[in-house]
């Protein structure tokens, strides 16, 4: 199980180095990608309706993390039409 769990994991975060990242950081390592994006740590703040993520921009700038979110974000499949 651990091991499906690791190969689950590495094609994961392929999938995302060559899907989702800009060409800026194409060339990172999955070590660097794990570290920089996963292990970052974050404060939750909720303000009314929203929600915040506080996170230092020593790993990753902001302009680069919006990057990456908005090309995740378009790799979402549309919803079905309805008629």
């Amino acid at each position: 199980m651990r091991l499906q769990l690791h190969a689950l994991a590495y094609n994961l975060a392929n999938f995302l180095r060559t899907l989702a990242l800009p060409e800026a950081v194409k060339h990172w390592s999955m070590t660097t990608l794990r570290d920089r994006l996963v292990k970052i740590g974050a404060k939750i703040v909720r303000h009314g309706r929203s929600i915040a993520f506080q996170m230092a921009e020593v790993a990753v700038p902001r302009a680069l993390f919006q990057e990456i979110l908005s090309a995740v974000a378009a790799l979402r499949r549309s919803p079905p039409a309805r008629c």
